[in-house]
């Protein structure tokens, strides 16, 4: 190589380097819109406004909050996969996204071919509760009650593949029992209807169900951890409960258009890990049943793909499909 080619080649990627540096100094430069693919008042929502509350305040620009469910996370989701890889459209995702990796293959985007992952936000656990009309108060008359009654227990959900429907699928392959699935637009509305009676039970969030059961407005008969939660300790675990191998949570994270620059990404995912280490956050997270999850941007990757095999395993063997 000529020293004029060698020279021009070191301008071209001296001025590169220049070009990403003040990209990512200048960037946020206008709103960015976080859409939620799920309905308003459940947990990624919840987590999804807090999050931009943080980051609004961290990097002085507004971050919006864009619901939009439906077809088990698929429609919002989709909608962030065709829009422009610039940093100023983000997916609020969870691990309904790892399972319709494998549940629903037909989708019209592939997760780790059209995103890129930012950074894991938080998990936690899901507590089993039935309507207080349902004469069961422990795992144990839930499995004797369905196996009684095959079919004609129901079980709600936020929609196919969605964390909620995972749980009672895995439930009741290890259990040995068939209950009915019934998916909702989202969780807000089978959380109503689980406190009103229409359903018999449901898996949900920790974070947003045990006020619920403290209230007495469900009968949470346990939780779905390896290990009781600290906020419930006497409520004992599904697996300690009868069926053993049993353990289901929900984590969220965030991730972007595949090709958004490399240099956004990682300033992203440097803020989010920022504030989820914040021992103040760590606190209030902790008193609601939320475990931060800090990864850098390759750590998450790798999380991410694990986590579509492990669903992929779990689809297969306890015969899952959307309904």
């Amino acid at each position: 190589m000529s020293y004029l080619s060698k020279t021009l080649k070191f301008t071209a990627l001296t001025l590169a380097m220049a070009s990403g540096l003040a990209h990512a100094q200048s960037y946020p430069n206008r709103p960015v819109k976080i859409v939620v693919p799920f309905a308003a008042g459940g947990p990624a929502d919840n987590y999804a406004r807090f999050m931009a509350q943080r980051l609004g305040d961290e990097l002085k620009q507004t971050f919006v909050i864009d619901n939009k469910p439906g077809a088990g996370s698929i429609i919002g989701t989709d909608l962030v996969a065709k829009s422009a890889a610039d940093g100023y459209t983000l997916l609020m995702m969870s691990n309904t996204h790892t399972v319709n990796e494998s549940l629903i293959p037909t989708k019209p985007f592939a997760l780790m071919r059209d995103f890129v992952g930012i950074a894991p936000i938080n998990y936690s656990a899901l507590l089993l509760v039935a309507h207080p009309s349902v004469p069961v108060k422990t795992v144990g008359e839930l499995v004797a009650l369905a196996k009684s009654k095959p079919g004609k227990i129901n079980y709600a959900s936020s929609g196919n593949g969605t964390p909620y429907h995972m749980a009672g699928e895995l439930f009741k392959f290890l259990a040995g029992i068939d209950m009915t699935h019934v998916p909702y637009k989202g969780s807000s509305g089978a959380r109503t209807d689980i406190v009103g009676g229409q359903v018999d039970v449901m898996f949900d969030a920790e974070t947003t169900m045990a006020t619920l059961s403290r209230e007495g407005k469900v009968r949470a008969l346990a939780s779905t951890g390896l290990t009781r939660s600290n906020n419930l300790p006497d409520l004992a675990t599904v697996h300690e409960s009868g069926v053993p191998r049993f353990e289901a949570s929900i984590w969220l994270g965030l991730m972007a258009p595949k090709g958004t620059p490399a240099d956004v990404v990682s300033k992203l995912n440097a803020e989010v890990r920022k504030i989820v280490n914040n021992p103040e956050v760590k606190a209030a997270w902790a008193k609601q049943g939320a475990v931060p999850m800090s990864m850098s941007v390759p750590e998450f990757d790798q999380y991410l793909n694990a986590d579509i095999a492990k669903w992929a395993n779990i689809v297969k063997v306890s015969g899952a499909k959307p309904d």
